[in-house]
């Protein structure tokens, strides 16, 4: 029982992304029911990562300082408000406020959830606990793509209809998260003490700082190139399917085979770790996700293309929970929170432009243009990921292989923390 806050995180975690799963496509559906086309599309789609945008280093300044729970409760009611109201909105620029509000509360929800899995957690358990984490986020985006699909009907000129219903509903599953956060994080008879001792006596690492310590941008961009493909996905999946003549329930079931085989992954990464190398393991990965994305853009039948996004959800599932440890192991201890936060300001960063960017790419090159451009990120972050790799193992006098996990990060943050400076 010693981690059923761990297990109940993810349920949360789980109800939480469902929602915001749910939501996501039905914007998109919504959206066009509206007369939105692709560029308005990419501009709905990057609005939700705008506010986060400049809200993500506060929040992360703060949890260092304080406690993480209370921004989880705040950001469901944030989900779960602009879910609601996205569904009742009747023009584009209300859609893409609401979908905002809905991204700021996701964002709190995961800065807060992060900060406790990095903090509750001992050094030697990071991976698999980030990796159980992120199961919860799988979980979610299997299931809400499926009800998604559900609920939308296109038939007698119902979608404006029932996308606001899926919108609606996703509002009332965002709520069932809040029944799985009480005492979720761990607190010490002396904690009020230590908390405001670790207040007066906490100087702010500055953010430069911490974006120049290695590894830590190199986490940042696989998270940004595996976030941002995964976020196109969910966008013009939809897109596609209606110039292909592919029904909304099986878009949905489509968008949920990815994230199944993400889940499958996640349950299997320690054992991938202990083979292959977390470098090894991130860059293979990394470039047959670029491969992937690429086929996603010929006109495949539809079997095909749920065997390459299974592949490509299975290949994704790695970038989330190692950028996670890789950023939480190399930033300097007090700033760990805020480490986190950037690495999400750089998703949030990427969910800005990578939408807008598909939205313009899609309006010259057509629909399926904008996953050739994820596939050609995924390829530069794999090349990242290679690259950090051989430093790190020129740094340590090893060969970089499958002994380049958990035990060469924990002496090198041991240093790190001897020696703030390096």
């Amino acid at each position: 029982m010693t981690r059923s806050w761990l297990l109940r995180l993810v349920i949360a975690f789980g109800f939480a992304q469902a929602a915001v799963s749910m939501a996501r496509p039905a914007v998109s559906y919504r959206a066009l029911s509206l007369g939105a086309d692709e560029r308005a599309i990419g501009v709905i789609a990057g609005v939700y990562a705008l506010l986060p945008l400049f809200a993500a280093v506060p929040l992360g300044r703060r949890t260092d300082h304080g406690r993480c729970a209370p921004l989880l409760p705040v950001g469901v009611v944030l989900i779960s408000g602009g879910c609601a109201l996205s569904g009742t909105a009747d023009s584009l620029a209300a859609m893409a406020a609401w979908s905002g509000v809905m991204g700021l509360g996701h964002l709190g929800f995961v800065i807060g959830a992060q900060s406790i899995v990095a903090r509750q957690s001992p050094p030697e358990e990071q991976d698999r606990n980030f990796g159980h984490f992120t199961i919860g986020a799988s979980l979610g985006q299997l299931a809400g793509p499926i009800a998604a699909g559900y609920v939308i009907s296109a038939q007698d000129g119902a979608m404006g209809r029932t996308s606001a219903l899926a919108l609606v509903v996703s509002a009332a599953v965002a709520g069932v998260a809040l029944t799985s956060l009480w005492r979720i994080e761990h607190r010490t008879a002396d904690g009020p003490a230590r908390l405001r001792q670790t207040r007066a006596k906490a100087t702010k690492v500055p953010v430069h700082r911490i974006l120049r310590t290695r590894g830590v941008p190199a986490g940042i961009f696989i998270s940004l190139a595996v976030l941002s493909t995964t976020d196109i996905l969910t966008a013009y999946l939809p897109v596609i399917g209606e110039h292909r003549s592919i029904s909304p329930a099986t878009v949905g079931l489509l968008l949920s085979l990815r994230a199944a085989a993400t889940i499958a992954c996640r349950l299997v990464m320690t054992p991938m770790i202990r083979v292959l190398g977390r470098t090894a393991l991130l860059a293979v990965t990394c470039l047959l996700s670029g491969l992937l994305c690429a086929g996603i853009a010929l006109p495949v039948p539809v079997w095909a293309l749920a065997v390459m996004l299974a592949a490509l959800g299975f290949c994704l599932g790695v970038g989330q929970p190692l950028s996670m440890t890789t950023v939480v192991q190399a930033a300097p201890a007090r700033a760990r929170s805020t480490a986190l936060a950037l690495r999400l300001t750089g998703n949030r960063l990427g969910q800005v432009a990578a939408p807008a960017s598909a939205g313009l790419v899609a309006g010259v090159a057509g629909t399926a243009a904008p996953f050739v451009m994820v596939g050609v990120l995924l390829f530069l972050s794999g090349g990242v990921a290679v690259r950090t790799g051989r430093r790190r193992a020129g740094d340590s006098g090893d060969s970089g292989g499958p002994g380049d996990s958990a035990e060469s990060d924990d002496s090198k943050e041991s240093t790190r923390r001897n020696h703030p400076a390096t």
